[in-house]
């Protein structure tokens, strides 16, 4: 249960770094580094598994979403 918590964590730290590093690719505009769309590319790669894994974690219960305030 804390792997998987540590898992998303990590993915969404990953998922941060990607984007400042497309922002400064994007600011810089340097045609001798990769390309903006390389970092953004991962991210939406690095958010799909996030998703993914968490409805798998949900649906064999390992973790548990809140309950309804209401």
């Amino acid at each position: 249960m804390l792997l998987v918590k540590i898992l998303i964590g990590g993915l969404i730290l990953f998922m941060i770094f990607n984007l400042f590093k497309a922002m400064m690719v994007m600011l810089k505009d340097d045609p001798e580094r990769p390309p903006m769309t390389k970092y953004i590319g991962r991210r939406v790669i690095v958010s799909a598994i996030v998703i993914g894994l968490i409805v798998l974690a949900m649906a064999t219960g390992l973790i548990t979403p809140n309950p309804r305030p209401y």
